[in-house]
């Protein structure tokens, strides 16, 4: 029976619940859990007792563990996942990309048939890594003729990828952005007061978004990629796990195909078929 919630008495993660949680979504979706992130999973699952009602983080965990909380396990995820991104983060990769990465495929497609040039945004939270690539992408392919492109991106967050599809953005948070690339791929709201913009269906056609847990064994994915962005994603990751993800991510690439990762990330010390050809870019060897 659920027990009332009452905002006069804050419930309390106890050392042994929070345990409890922290194994269960280290082991289920890769994310660590210290000690001393009990005070930010407690702070952060807070609301999600008040809508249920419940009084106690037991009283929940027993709702969550059951068979009736299998989608509340989603929202939980969404609540724990953190989500930091910005439109062009860390643009030396998206320079590298077009001046090294690029011109390698085109000479190659120039002596064979012309194919898909494949990207993954692994961990793409609210869409605004996978939204600049396809922008980077689409600038490139109007001067090269006969390059085509397709853009997965994927996220463990139903929350975050509701927000990605929907592709409406902060005129504040495009600030990065060129002013080029505003005019020609993104959209003013005609009522100016609510100051968004959304991305032009040009470039959000070429993107495809989903959900995904990089713990599981199989991504049943549908083809290899030309480059993987799984940029400070990791970093919430163990190493133990992280060098499994990257064994994955080995299997996705096309030969000699490009894993960026972010800028307080390394692969460094870990046994894997990669050489750095740029800081926090690395190429598969094998």
């Amino acid at each position: 029976m659920k027990e009332e919630y009452s905002p006069l008495t804050m419930p309390v993660l106890t050392d042994k619940t929070f345990t409890s949680l922290a194994r269960f979504i280290q082991g289920e979706y890769g994310i660590k859990m210290p000690p001393v992130k009990k005070v930010m999973l407690q702070s952060r699952l807070h609301k999600r007792l008040k809508l249920f009602g419940f009084r106690s983080f037991d009283a929940y965990c027993d709702f969550l563990f059951s068979p009736a909380g299998k989608a509340e396990i989603v929202e939980m995820i969404n609540a724990v996942s953190t989500n930091k991104t910005d439109f062009f983060r860390e643009p030396a990769h998206f320079d590298y990309l077009v001046e090294h990465i690029l011109p390698k495929f085109r000479d190659l497609s120039s002596t064979s048939t012309t194919r898909m040039f494949n990207v993954w945004s692994a961990g793409c939270s609210t869409g605004e890594e996978p939204y600049t690539l396809a922008m980077v992408l689409m600038d490139y392919a109007l001067q090269m003729r006969h390059f085509q492109f397709k853009i997965m991106a994927t996220d463990i967050s139903t929350r975050v990828l509701a927000h990605a599809r929907k592709a409406v953005y902060t005129e504040r948070s495009i600030a990065p952005v060129p002013v080029s690339l505003r005019k020609k791929y993104m959209m003013r709201s005609k009522d100016r007061s609510k100051g968004q913009i959304r991305m032009h269906p040009v470039i959000r056609e070429k993107i495809t978004f989903q959900r995904m847990n990089f713990m599981d064994d199989s991504f049943n994915l549908p083809h290899k990629f030309d480059i993987i962005f799984c940029r400070n994603v990791v970093i919430y990751f163990d190493l133990a796990t992280q060098e499994k993800l990257f064994r994955k991510f080995v299997r996705q690439l096309r030969p000699n195909g490009f894993l960026f990762i972010g800028h307080s990330e390394t692969l460094n010390g870990l046994d894997l078929p990669f050489r750095v050809v740029f800081p926090t870019v690395y190429q598969k060897t094998e």
